[in-house]
Order: C-alpha cells, then structure tokens, then sequence
C-alpha cells in the first residue's frame, strides 16, 4: 500500500473516531445544577480530609524521627 493511502486511510479513522466520540456523547446524561454542587462539595470535603488526614501523619512522623535523632 502506498504512502499516500496509508495517509487517507488514517483520515478515515479519524473522522470516524471523532464521529464516534460525538454520538457517544449524546448518550451521556449530564447532572443538573444541584446534583453538580453536591458532587463538588464531596470533592472538597474529601481533598480536605485527606489532606488533614496526611498533615496528622506527617507531623507525627516528623515528631517521631526527632525523638529518634535529637535534632
């Protein structure tokens, strides 16, 4: 096969890939306003209890290895 029709032939695909990405998502059903604040507010609570939650650890840690090496 020729350079020229390897050329087209990824035209193809892609024009059917991006055809195919368009029709899949017509099939999604997006959240409205509220259901998005709610999941946005689950996201912020949650970075903000892990983050929290590796604060705690790393300053015990840090604690620990002083007792451990004077400094």
């Amino acid at each position: 096969m020729g350079f020229l029709a390897r050329i087209g032939r990824g035209f193809k695909k892609t024009g059917t890939f991006f055809r195919d990405c368009w029709l899949e998502l017509k099939k999604v059903r997006w959240p409205n306003r509220k259901e998005m604040v709610n999941y946005t507010l689950v996201v912020i609570v949650t970075v903000a209890f892990v983050t929290v939650y590796f604060a705690i650890i790393d300053l015990g840690l840090s604690r620990l290895l002083q007792l451990f090496f004077g400094n």
